[in-house]
């Protein structure tokens, strides 16, 4: 074995070009998926005081701007969430044909056809009590959920969706989709499920985007225990047999060991969910000068795809792109 002198490995870190040269892991900005969230209203801008740069869009002229810029910068994807303008028990916005979702996916496939749409399934941002299932005598309910699910995920079929993304760990949820997209015919479109969603600490300012902390309670009847490995594996092979087409884990930089373990077991396509919670820790250290924030983001991003993440969901995926392009 060649031992000091013969062996160095600073000879390829010399420069920028070796070390380009040497890379292992990529990160492009057509690797990204940019969270939108889309509100009732028109003419809306409206900033989120806990994620600086990130804005509440009305479906309208504002949108089509935003996804213009998001199209220029060679960014793969966005996701939608969307902001109802009532809420009810039964989520009924969540699957209405001029909800602000089903608007922002008519006008994006307009306006910026290259990009491919993907739209969250999930009922919390439509629920008066703001739980991700239809809540019945004070008690989840599981099964009635996954026909609202299958109801929502075929509306946005329905209106252009290339894929949806359903997010509420109710068991049965990529089964209960698949059966709704084939039978209303759109077998082309196709599911990329949150399979892997711990009950997380770092939703906070999600929850202010989207409007939708629980009214009581928690999600972790539903959601992961961050203690679990072994499950969220169960969890990918149940999506995989019903159905998916792609997994997600989420959040991303807590759980890299768990990217890399379900990047391991399953060959399908692998998001990870850079989350609000990680964006804004990062912004509010570099607004405050701790830390430098392009140098952070660039990092943090390139070890999600170092664990095993052929996409990311990321707010940051604007900056990001725009750094890349001067590298």
């Amino acid at each position: 074995m060649s031992a000091f002198p013969a062996t160095r490995l600073r000879r390829l870190r010399r420069t920028p070009a070796l070390r380009a040269l040497t890379r292992e892991t990529t990160l492009a900005a057509d690797h990204f998926i940019y969270p939108l969230f889309v509100t009732a209203g028109s003419d809306v801008r409206r900033e989120v005081p806990s994620m600086p740069g990130v804005f509440q869009l009305s479906a309208d002229g504002v949108l089509e701007r935003e996804v213009a810029e998001v199209a220029q910068l060679g960014i793969g994807a966005v996701i939608l969430f969307g902001l109802p303008a009532t809420k009810d028990g039964r989520a009924s916005q969540a699957f209405a044909d001029d909800a602000p979702v089903q608007r922002a996916i008519r006008l994006i496939k307009k306006a910026a056809p290259a990009l491919a749409v993907v739209t969250d399934v999930c009922l919390c941002e439509y629920t008066d009590h703001g739980h991700c299932e239809i809540i019945r005598k004070g008690v989840a309910d599981n099964d009635a959920t996954l026909e609202a699910l299958g109801m929502v995920a075929a509306s946005h079929a329905a209106a252009g969706a290339d894929i949806v993304a359903p997010s509420g760990m109710m068991d049965g949820m990529v089964r209960a989709i698949r059966a709704a997209l084939d039978t209303t015919g759109r077998t082309d479109v196709a599911i990329l499920s949150y399979a892997v969603k711990y009950a997380s600490a770092f939703y906070g300012p999600f929850r202010d985007a989207a409007e939708s902390p629980p009214a009581f309670g928690d999600r972790k009847s539903h959601q992961m225990d961050p203690a679990n490995v072994r499950e969220a594996l169960r969890e990918c092979e149940l999506d995989v047999g019903e159905g998916a087409d792609a997994l997600m884990v989420k959040p991303a930089l807590p759980y890299l060991d768990v990217v890399r373990a379900v990047r391991d077991a399953f060959p399908l396509p692998l998001a990870a969910y850079n989350v609000s919670g990680e964006y804004a820790m990062v912004k509010a250290a570099a607004a405050n000068g701790w830390l430098d924030e392009r140098a952070c983001v660039l990092e943090l991003l390139t070890g999600i795809r170092r664990a095993g993440a052929d996409m990311i969901l990321t707010y940051h995926a604007k900056d990001a792109a725009r750094w890349l392009a001067r590298a």
